[in-house]
């Protein structure tokens, strides 16, 4: 007897400006991984394209459209809840004419996070999931 396995499909898309990287915190609401850093990402959509659903991410959860979309640049599979997922990862810029204090992409958070920081390299090895930081580390 064969058994069917299903999976989650997932995107991530590093976005970066000038050598620093958008984290997201995901809000204390969420029903898997609160509290922790990430990158904007999210599930594919039926039969939605991974760059479809890397843009849809984008937009859903800074309020701004990517432009450079570039990759894969890297895979990985993990667990969510009790499902496994396969993670497809991006890199790319977002599209914001206005600019934070910093000068950075002024970003507009969805609900699913509550907090957002643009990290260095380093701060994205301490503070995001072991997995997730590694493929930063590939995307720039």
């Amino acid at each position: 007897m064969s058994m069917q396995r299903s999976f989650v499909v997932a995107v991530a898309v590093v976005v970066t400006h000038e050598g620093r990287v958008l984290a997201l915190r995901r809000a204390p609401t969420k029903d898997v991984g609160a509290g922790i850093w990430e990158t904007v990402s999210g599930r594919v959509q039926g039969d939605e394209s991974l760059e479809a659903a890397a843009h849809r991410e984008a937009r859903e959860e800074t309020g701004c459209e990517l432009v450079g979309l570039r990759g894969p640049i890297d895979a990985y599979r993990m667990m969510r809840g009790d499902r496994d997922m396969v993670v497809l990862v991006y890199g790319g810029t977002l599209a914001s004419d206005e600019r934070d204090a910093h000068g950075r992409p002024s970003i507009t958070r969805s609900t699913e996070h509550d907090a957002h920081a643009w990290l260095t390299v380093d701060e994205v090895d301490r503070d995001m999931p072991q997995r997730l930081a590694e493929a930063v580390q590939r995307a720039r």
